[in-house]
């Protein structure tokens, strides 16, 4: 498997679908165009130099990320999309539908990235670091509410990453 420094790699942090204003429907317009963003980011980053793509995995945005980049790798060669998994069983409290694009993506990714072997308080914060410190952009879907993607942007701001941000 091929390596990727920083400098190939990006990592993408967004609003769990709970936060979004349009919740699951994902065929609401702006739903739709938000996923748009997404891979035309992903495709410019590519085009830039991009390889490595680092995705959380949590429900909502993540999951329009790790599809986006997949299709870009149908399309595109030497693409690497690595879920940086914040804990064994992130899933287990899911819905069914949830859990199994879950397992979908996952059996797609083409690494993955334990941060922890169960919950911990600190392992999101964890998993947003390391996504942060393995790369050189973050791509950010932020409405400005507090929480995680804030705290992300923030981390990554501090890191000297590139930041994208998709207003949601």
């Amino acid at each position: 498997m091929m390596e990727y420094g920083p400098e190939q790699s990006c990592c993408f942090t967004g609003h769990r679908d709970s936060k979004l204003p349009w919740g699951r429907d994902e065929g609401d317009p702006r739903c739709v165009a938000l996923k748009r963003q997404i891979s035309d980011v992903a495709e410019s980053l590519y085009d830039s130099g991009v390889r490595r793509y680092i995705c959380g995995m949590a429900l909502g945005c993540d999951m329009y990320f790790a599809e986006a980049v997949l299709e870009l790798a149908e399309r595109r060669g030497g693409v690497l999309l690595e879920a940086a998994i914040p804990c064994l069983g992130q899933d287990e409290r899911w819905g069914e539908a949830q859990r199994a694009r879950y397992a979908r993506l996952l059996a797609r990714c083409g690494r993955r990235t334990v941060l922890s072997h169960r919950y911990t308080p600190g392992c999101m914060e964890a998993r947003n670091l390391y996504m942060v410190e393995q790369s050189h952009w973050l791509v950010a879907a932020y409405n400005g509410s507090r929480g995680g993607t804030f705290n992300t942007i923030r981390l990554a701001l501090r890191h000297g990453l590139e930041i994208i941000e998709l207003y949601i």
